[in-house]
């Protein structure tokens, strides 16, 4: 799974390396290196022609929920999975985005104890993860406008996979990294093929991943800053 990951990088930065347009400057997230589920996250979406690097909550509401809390329990889809299942199965045709990361955590179990270290993962090359993603609109009944219309609540969730062999040492699944081949495809709202579309949804090349441990500080989503993504000692079993 993906519960945990960090999203530093400058939104202008972002928006550019993605070929998308910028937040406002009054909508642009802060750097934060312990993104936590219910959160307000990046996200790439493509909409009416234009690509833009847009706000949305980390956990996905369906649009026919009765409760916007359901999106507690949606914060990923699994690959084999996401097609068919009613919650993800029309963002999957018409909703897809990118949510960029700069690493993710992940928890190792220790060996003969209840304990388990904590894991960055990031590229070797420092750039960006392009995690696959969906994205979903609920408009909330009780919460209207000027106009008498309900205003909309917009949400996102990360596609994970079977781990590759570099991951499966710490855990058995791994968000779906897009490469920048695929992006305009996955992106294209136009672009109904499910077929093709679940063809992207496999973990990324072993190559793609590095490692190491951190302070056991980022277990605590309160606990934020750049220092939790610093190599530290092992914890002992």
């Amino acid at each position: 799974m993906c519960g945990r990951y960090v999203s530093a990088t400058p939104p202008d930065e972002l928006a550019k390396y993605f070929g998308a347009a910028a937040p406002p400057a009054d909508l642009a997230l802060a750097p934060n290196h312990n993104v936590a589920p219910t959160q307000t996250v990046h996200a790439v979406r493509e909409r009416t022609g234009a690509r833009s690097l847009d706000g949305l909550g980390w956990g996905l509401v369906p649009f026919w929920a009765k409760d916007p809390k359901i999106g507690n329990r949606m914060i990923n889809a699994r690959a084999e999975t996401v097609a068919h299942k009613n919650a993800f199965r029309v963002p999957f045709a018409r909703r897809r985005c990118i949510i960029p990361a700069d690493g993710f955590y992940e928890w190792r179990r220790l060996e003969g104890s209840k304990r388990k270290q904590p894991m960055f993962i990031s590229r070797p090359d420092g750039e960006p993860f392009a995690f696959a993603g969906l994205w979903e609109q609920w408009r909330d009944p009780n919460n209207l406008d000027a106009d008498g219309e309900a205003l909309e609540l917009h949400t996102c969730t990360i596609i994970t996979c079977e781990a590759n062999e570099a991951m499966s040492a710490v855990h058995d699944r791994m968000p779906v990294v897009l490469p920048p081949g695929a992006w305009d495809f996955w992106l294209d709202p136009d672009n109904t093929d499910a077929d093709a579309a679940a063809g992207l949804l496999g973990p990324a090349p072993s190559s793609l991943i590095r490692m190491h441990p951190v302070s056991t500080e980022v277990n605590n989503a309160r606990n934020n800053g750049a220092h939790l993504i610093e190599r530290s000692d092992p914890i002992e079993a």
